[in-house]
């Protein structure tokens, strides 16, 4: 009876674990068919993510104001052409941690890579990286040295420098100039002192003009500024009759060394990028001028040639620029000279500020008449 009933259970089992088993088969003969479904749904995730447009825009430093504006219409331009992501990373003005951030890029599988250098110098490591794995790479306003690249997208920078020194020296004619550069490892900082030394070095030449001194401020900073201006000043026995500043946050920190020595806005001094504190100051009359390249334009025009370039297009330059190693596509946009005068109808009228942002500090029955 034992051996009946054991047999007995013993066959259960069996049938048990038969049943189990073919469950299990239905089960993943079940999953495999809706799975052939799944599946598909995978390929075809997996082949969106490869028809993604993803770009990566590393810039030099997003604590400067002017980038800020950049970056947000760099992104709604290129949503809107199409691109899927877009991965931001300030190098905070560090050469190294731009290197570290472009190399994280790179490994993120994106499509083109744009890049605001924070050291013309300092970037061939990566972008030699980018075109050994066919990534095109576009020079955003500042050019890329010593490396291929496909496009520089920006301003006609001597003729930046042009313009800030015209400016100065229609206002002073003749006197003791202060050349205060931006940061000596920006490339674009050697083209604006090569336009502004095209119209001052003549004017040297025939005596109208002394140059007193000629300084760099490492990373554009205004501390920089403040502190070569102060010394300036001392060494000068605050004898200077023009300041030509080659940006905005320059010409904020020599105009507050000015303050110190009551001396501001009785020396001309000349900015760019139209930042709103310089532009408040243009109307209050401290700073005598800005040169507004109009962000929107070099913004959309970027956004632009990264999707042409991520999707094999061709892209359309107005000349070339020698970086040391090549001859790079230029696609060239021209920059605007603001000052008091024009205030209304540039930097407002674009909508880059607003008039009551722009006349804040102006008593309201001093202000021009608001067009709207």
């Amino acid at each position: 009876m034992r051996k009946i009933v054991k047999s007995l259970f013993v066959l259960t089992l069996l049938v048990a674990l038969s049943l189990l088993v073919a469950c299990g088969q239905a089960t993943e003969s079940g999953g495999q068919s809706d799975g052939g479904s799944d599946g598909n749904n995978d390929s075809d995730n997996e082949s969106a993510s490869e028809d993604q447009l993803t770009i990566g825009l590393s810039v030099a430093d997003l604590s400067l104001e002017r980038w800020q504006h950049d970056r947000d219409i760099f992104i709604e331009k290129a949503e809107e052409l199409g691109a899927d992501e877009i991965l931001v990373q300030s190098a905070d003005g560090k050469d190294e941690k731009q290197l570290s951030q472009i190399q994280t890029m790179l490994s993120q599988g994106i499509d083109v890579l744009v890049i605001i250098a924070n050291n013309s110098d300092a970037l061939s490591p990566v972008v030699n990286q980018a075109k050994e794995e066919d990534i095109p790479v576009v020079a955003y306003d500042r050019l890329i040295n010593n490396a291929e690249i496909d496009a520089y997208v920006s301003f006609d920078n001597v003729r930046v420098g042009e313009m800030q020194a015209e400016y100065i020296t229609e206002q002073v004619p003749t006197g003791k100039y202060f050349m205060l550069g931006g940061a000596p490892t920006d490339n674009n900082a050697q083209m604006f002192r090569e336009g502004q030394m095209n119209v001052v070095e003549p004017l040297v030449d025939n005596g109208d003009i002394e140059i007193i001194g000629d300084q760099w401020a490492d990373g554009w900073s205004a501390e920089a500024a403040l502190d070569i201006i102060e010394n300036a000043l001392t060494a000068n026995a605050n004898d200077i009759d023009a300041i030509v500043a080659t940006n905005d946050s320059t010409a904020g920190g020599a105009i507050q060394a000015l303050s110190s020595q009551n001396l501001a806005g009785e020396v001309a001094i000349s900015g760019q990028d139209a930042d709103l504190a310089a532009v408040q100051r243009i109307a209050e009359g401290t700073q005598s001028m800005t040169v507004y390249k109009p962000i929107r334009d070099i913004a959309v025009r970027n956004a632009e040639v990264a999707v042409q370039l991520a999707n094999g297009d061709e892209v359309e330059a107005q000349g070339t620029v020698n970086n040391e190693t090549m001859d790079v596509p230029f696609i060239k946009l021209e920059p605007i000279k603001v000052h008091q005068d024009n205030l209304m109808d540039t930097v407002i009228a674009d909508g880059f500020h607003s008039y009551d942002e722009v006349y804040k500090n102006i008593p309201e029955d001093e202000r021009p008449e608001n067009p709207e």
